[in-house]
């Protein structure tokens, strides 16, 4: 099985991949750990600020490595915002059924309740060496424009709104649905 977990910086996807490697046993890949080696390895001119970009240089060799994985009956969490929107598209039913979809979205009123959390947190698994550009207005937008695109493009998200958890149960189907955590 393959779990996918997007969704805007800081909302936690890191830390939910770490939760199911510790309850499943799943190994994870951090698209940032990736993005990083191709990036200091020089294997790219992009920047780590050209997201979209590093989303349509990245999503290739992810998809690719899903792909292998499922057909190596492996289980894998692939975690990080360098997964595009229309995801699926990419896959054949034979694939898509192995693959389970979580894109986490933090709303307005919980961003604006608990920011001083989000920031609190914000190195709960991996040390952030420079995090001053993480405003509460970015983390506003870039959630409103994550929750715009999963309703765009039909993906389930699951939107944390009172209260944060860090748990999905994956034998419970394959996501395809909007959960309220």
């Amino acid at each position: 099985m393959i779990v996918l977990i997007t969704g805007a910086s800081h909302t936690g996807k890191t830390l939910l991949a770490q939760k199911l490697l510790e309850k499943y046993k799943y190994p994870y890949l951090s698209i940032d750990l990736l993005k990083m080696g191709l990036i200091r390895s020089k294997n790219t001119d992009l920047t780590p600020e050209e997201d979209d970009e590093l989303t349509d240089y990245l999503w290739p060799i992810i998809r690719e490595i899903i792909k292998t994985t499922i057909e190596n009956r492996q289980n894998l969490v692939v975690e990080g915002c360098y997964i595009p929107p229309d995801w699926n598209k990419d896959f054949s039913e034979e694939y898509l059924k192995d693959i389970q979809y979580y894109c986490l979205v933090m709303s307005r009123e919980y961003i604006e309740k608990h920011f001083s959390d989000i920031k609190q947190y914000a190195s709960e698994i991996e040390q952030r060496m420079d995090d001053s550009w993480c405003t509460m207005t970015s983390v506003l937008e870039d959630n409103a424009r994550c929750l715009e695109m999963c309703k765009k493009y039909g993906c389930n998200y699951i939107l944390i709104d009172e209260c944060y958890r860090t748990d999905i149960d994956l034998e419970k189907g394959n996501g395809y649905w909007r959960k309220q955590i």
